[in-house]
């Protein structure tokens, strides 16, 4: 694989270059009849590779350094408040559903699914606009940080679950989904052998903020209602976003950003990238289940719905190491293939167990740790499934994109494909207690089948490595 200096003077050397030629006649003492070549060819390429590498010792270092630090730190803050408010809709749904002139709408919840939903199905849109111009990224993230902070003021003022659904979910999902894609454009340019590691540094954001940030607009919602919470948080994202949003800049000039447009679809024909991709369909297919249900399950058993938050709470706390730690294997010498492996595989024993035989607290901890760990982390071996699939460096953001609008199907159609898996009878001694039997069976088998993936990619392996040697 090619060092992220070998791949960006690649690209330099694609650039026009202003070199002086001697159009002198060649000599004895300069020509190279052996090689065949002429002398000024010889001084572009020597000059074109000079040239490159005296832009790349301008450059700020990649994998490291403040400017590197400080995209880091922007890109969690941003990630903390951005995701955290999408993913906390929970609460809003309880309050919405209980508080005039909301209440009994059974259409509340396609507000949630649309704020997450569209920012996964909106990948194959941006990713496109973002290598075609990437001299305006960081216009893109004040323009998308804009539309966040007037969707969720204009929010404040619905009447309608149809004004709630065009607000707090269509528009603050589309300016979510303009600022989030230049990020990853720019987070590339920054880590390339630490990209695992980055990517579950900023993932790891969401974790954090889904362990506060519920609990705090759950306390301004019944003390407040929802337009002075969603005007609260309309404020804190003008005071605590605006400030960072001038630490996000890219490593590469823009004169060099903008000259790689073009994007080699090689990588479509080789077989690990629909690995991959069959994979992160699958997870995404089972992945929201345990965290929708998971509250209503506890309530089943008989526990109070600080309990079910509890455990929320819990998943998200181990989202935290989950996606920093597999983020870091990632970068060291566990394969990717490995880990997309073993988190899935993890994640479905955990379902099929602790959630669908649970029956006290105590397992459903358990689970909800596992599961946070496991099933959260997975997330963060996209970045590596790119660079494993290519390394030519215009490839990582598209595959980003079409894992992205992978898991995004499976969010969508969650809600659906969970109408028709719930029962209405509860049984305390029977599996999934009856009532989300087959929400759990559905769940872990999802998370079987991405499992099944890797073992035939490994199999797949085995017999072709044993071919070639008879081969030979």
């Amino acid at each position: 694989m090619a060092t992220f200096t070998e791949l960006e003077i690649r690209t330099v050397s694609d650039l026009p270059t202003c070199v002086t030629v001697d159009h002198t006649e060649p000599n004895a003492t300069t020509s190279h009849p052996s090689l065949g070549r002429q002398p000024e060819e010889i001084d572009f390429e020597t000059s074109a590779r000079t040239n490159a590498e005296a832009i790349e010792q301008q450059l700020p270092p990649v994998d490291s350094g403040p400017a590197a630090y400080r995209f880091l730190l922007g890109a969690f803050i941003i990630e903390a408040f951005q995701w955290g408010f999408a993913l906390s809709f929970g609460v809003f749904q309880i309050f919405y559903s209980s508080h005039p002139p909301f209440t009994g709408n059974k259409n509340i919840a396609v507000i949630g699914t649309l704020g997450t939903g569209l920012l996964y199905l909106g990948a194959p849109l941006m990713t496109p606009l973002v290598k075609r111009w990437p001299q305006y990224r960081r216009q893109m993230i004040w323009f998308g940080w804009t539309i966040n902070v007037l969707s969720l003021v204009a929010a404040s003022f619905a009447t309608t679950v149809g004004m709630l659904i065009a607000t707090q979910g269509i528009l603050y999902s589309i300016g979510f989904t303009i600022m989030y894609f230049p990020i990853i454009s720019m987070l590339n340019e920054w880590f390339v052998a630490r990209r695992g590691l980055a990517y579950g540094i900023i993932s790891a954001a969401t974790g954090l903020s889904g362990v506060a940030l519920p609990f705090i607009l759950a306390t301004l919602l019944d003390s407040y209602g929802f337009r002075t919470t969603l005007r609260a948080f309309a404020i804190a994202l003008v005071v605590l976003i605006g400030p960072v949003l001038p630490m996000l800049k890219g490593r590469l000039p823009a004169a060099q950003a903008s000259s790689v447009t073009r994007t080699n679809w090689s990588f479509l024909g080789n077989s690990l990238f629909w690995f991959f991709a069959t994979s992160v369909l699958l997870q995404g297919l089972g992945y929201f289940y345990p965290t929708l249900y998971l509250p209503s399950y506890a309530d089943s058993l008989g526990y109070s719905s600080n309990v079910g938050a509890l455990l929320l709470a819990l998943f998200s706390v181990m989202q935290v190491p989950g996606q920093i730690g597999i983020g870091y294997l990632s970068d060291k010498r566990v394969s990717v293939e490995m880990l997309a492996f073993l988190a899935p595989l993890v994640s479905a024993i955990s379902i099929f167990t602790l959630w669908g035989l649970g029956r006290s607290l105590p397992p459903l901890i358990i689970f909800s740790l596992l599961y946070g760990f496991f099933g959260g982390g997975y997330v963060v071996l996209w970045a590596k499934m790119g660079l494993r699939v290519s390394d030519d460096p215009t490839v990582a953001l598209v595959t980003f994109g079409a894992f992205c609008f992978l898991k995004g199907v499976g969010n969508v159609i969650t809600g659906p494909i969970s109408a028709g898996l719930i029962l209405q009878q509860i049984d305390v001694a029977k599996y999934g207690l009856e009532k989300y039997k087959w929400i759990i069976s559905y769940s872990g088998a999802c998370m079987m089948a991405c499992v099944g993936t890797m073992i035939v990619l490994f199999v797949a392996r085995r017999l072709s490595r044993i071919a070639w040697r008879r081969a030979l």
